[in-house]
């Protein structure tokens, strides 16, 4: 019986002993498992933030018809040094919260000014970039744009260089800059709040213009005349300016196909008394490129033959302030500008 008992005793004391190796066993699992979690975690923490960018970048000559390759971009979070030509996405970036360290900026222009850093560096022009300087400045991006596109090999190879050039229509561009540079700021609630105001606003434009009869876009420049016509499904970055106040703001054309009514673009003023729009929207050039000793467009307009239109004689005449229109026709505050510049036809 006593042997019984102590060999009762030593299995017990076996069993206890296995359970407990069990347990610690277990325990380390658990322990190894969550120190491994958290080695990973940290080194996800370490490693960069990116956001990728996708665009058709044209990979033709300049005198060669355009042939487009996807291209894909990793840009960094919280970039500390932006260099920016595309001036569009200049008023995007500081909408949103960012500081642009390099600019053309001669180009930028006064409203946009306070985007800038107060030691921003001169990167160069639209068309030619300043790349030792901009190297010098070791950028952690660089965007680029329309004019400035064409540089993308050059600047490519200093930093992570993005093209966001208007890609079908102007609203979709909009968009997707607009919630690209949210990622990339960390703004996407403050991205998304304005996207969805500008919508509204465009959405008021819209609602106006379908009452307000037929219109006709004008660029003035050098004492001519041009008509502006709808751009159509895949229009080049001119076409899609050239069209904004008929395919963004819903203005009803004066005439069907404007292109072939007017053979092209240049218009005589005989050309507005005869087809009479309600409406004329008017884009002085000169005074948007700061044509020096050029004629306003109000003073070419202010002849007897425009007198003679519904435009002037219901004082319709709307002019469209011309550095939005003419020279950066996107970003978030230049799209308020233009949805304000429509609105007067309200007054």
């Amino acid at each position: 019986m006593a042997f019984a008992r102590s060999l009762a005793t030593i299995t017990t004391i076996a069993a206890s002993t296995v359970v407990f190796a069990g347990c610690a066993s277990s325990d380390d699992a658990e322990s190894t498992a969550t120190s491994d979690a958290a080695a990973a975690a940290a080194e996800s923490a370490s490693e960069p933030q990116t956001v990728t960018y996708t665009w058709d970048r044209n990979i033709a000559g300049e005198d060669e018809d355009p042939e487009f390759e996807e291209t894909s971009v990793d840009v960094p979070v919280n970039p500390q040094t932006i260099v920016v030509f595309d001036i569009a996405s200049l008023d995007t970036i500081g909408a949103l919260g960012g500081e642009i360290a390099g600019a053309p900026l001669d180009f930028v222009p006064d409203y946009l000014s306070g985007y800038l850093a107060d030691d921003a560096f001169n990167a160069g022009t639209l068309f030619e970039a300043d790349l030792l300087e901009i190297e010098a400045q070791q950028p952690d991006l660089i965007v680029i744009g329309g004019r400035s596109s064409a540089m993308y090999d050059d600047l490519s190879a200093i930093a992570p260089t993005v093209d966001t050039s208007i890609s079908g229509s102007f609203e979709d561009t909009l968009e997707k800059s607009a919630t690209f540079f949210g990622e990339v700021l960390g703004a996407e609630d403050e991205a998304n709040a304005v996207l969805a105001d500008l919508e509204a606003g465009i959405a008021e434009v819209r609602a106006a213009t379908a009452d307000a009869g037929t219109g006709l876009g004008l660029m003035v420049s050098g004492g001519s005349l041009s008509a502006m016509s709808p751009a159509g499904e895949g229009a080049n970055t001119p076409a899609v300016r050239g069209g904004l106040i008929y395919d963004v703001f819903g203005v009803t054309p004066v005439v069907d196909n404007i292109a072939s009514a007017t053979h092209g673009e240049p218009v005589s003023f005989e050309f507005l008394l005869e087809n009479d729009p309600d409406y004329l929207y008017v884009v002085d050039r000169d005074a948007a490129v700061g044509e020096d000793d050029a004629q306003a467009a109000a003073e070419v307009l202010d002849n007897d033959i425009v007198h003679q239109t519904t435009a002037y004689q219901e004082d319709q005449i709307i002019y469209l302030d011309p550095t939005p229109w003419y020279i950066i026709f996107g970003g978030l505050d230049t799209t308020q500008l233009m949805i304000d510049d429509m609105m007067q036809i309200t007054d």
